[in-house]
């Protein structure tokens, strides 16, 4: 399995540290780590970053101890790992992972765990691409030049993605531990009859709105543009961290006064500066929308489902809809 990285393989001095026994675990090799059973039985259950671990813990329930290397309020695009979370990383039962999002985990993973490793994108159908341009942030990414279009891997704002997700990772887990197969299966079931009920929830309630275009801080409500047919303008690129050049904030705002947008959501983790310079330009209000990366106490619930629905409230109101 491949795990596309942006930079070079960990430092072997973070490796060293990890495998010296920073944290008490039984070793740093692949084959130590492959006899699932953690703390009483349980799986032992890594993911990459919140919505990861979210899935996970409602799929495995109380069978697994599933732990997030991100950690609250970090930025996943850019959290560097710690020796304690290679080492974790090294020992997991299995790693709940979505290529590209975290280049950081990547490269753990694909030197300490590919062989238990589950890519929550190949099940989400990773289906959106994002165009960079040269005008999008003030330095350019030149590991991704403009004519090389890059996955969006932000799948968790469509519902049913996540219930796809899910599904294949209640089969995953069965094959580590199948005596409980079926626990798994019904857990991913009532999972997605939740997650079933969001969607008719969304659809529902972004039907008839006077706005369909949606102008975010950044590029990372495709998935829910796409779902529920609106479209995404992101003033950023795929990363929240890039700033935007003074071409990229013109054309903003130009979409913006052409389009007749009275809303420009800022977000939870990142300075909402970008959105309300754009808002200023143009007399329009801002509002939070959450990519839900990772909770803080500026989140508006306390749980994927209360975020997501927070995210609908917030839709509603800034879209105009009825």
């Amino acid at each position: 399995m491949p795990f596309p990285s942006r930079r070079p393989a960990l430092p072997s001095t973070v490796l060293a540290l990890a495998c010296a026994g920073v944290v008490t675990l039984a070793g740093c090799s692949s084959a130590d780590a492959g006899t699932a059973g953690g703390e009483g039985g349980r799986l032992d259950v890594v993911a990459g970053s919140y919505p990861l671990a979210w899935l996970s813990e409602q799929v495995a329930g109380d069978l697994a101890t599933v732990t997030s290397l991100t950690p609250d309020g970090a930025e996943p695009h850019e959290y560097e790992l710690t020796p304690r979370d290679v080492a974790a990383t090294a020992e997991a039962d299995l790693v709940v992972v979505l290529p590209t999002l975290q280049p950081a985990v990547d490269a753990a993973v694909e030197q300490q765990a590919a062989d238990r490793a589950f890519d929550a994108g190949a099940a989400a159908d990773l289906s959106l691409t994002y165009q960079a341009h040269d005008h999008d942030h003030e330095h350019a990414d030149h590991e991704h030049p403009d004519d090389e279009p890059v996955t969006d891997p932000h799948f968790w704002h469509d519902p049913l993605r996540m219930a796809a997700v899910g599904d294949a990772l209640a089969e995953r887990l069965a094959t580590l531990d199948a005596e409980h197969a079926g626990q798994y299966a019904a857990n991913a079931a009532s999972l997605r009859a939740e997650l079933e009920e969001l969607d008719g929830e969304f659809r529902a309630g972004l039907a008839d709105c006077a706005s369909r275009e949606l102008v975010t801080s950044h590029s990372a409500f495709g998935y829910l543009a796409d779902a529920y047919d609106l479209e995404q303008f992101g003033i950023s690129g795929l990363a929240p961290e890039e700033e935007p050049s003074t071409d990229a904030l013109a054309e903003a705002t130009e979409f913006v006064r052409d389009h007749g947008v009275r809303t420009i959501y800022f977000e939870t983790l990142v300075s909402p500066a970008v959105a309300e310079t754009v808002a200023r330009e143009t007399g329009a209000q801002t509002l939070q929308l959450d990519p839900i990366e990772g909770l803080t106490d500026r989140s508006a619930g306390e749980d994927y489902l209360a975020v997501m629905r927070a995210n609908l409230a917030s839709l509603r109101t800034g879209q105009q809809c009825s």
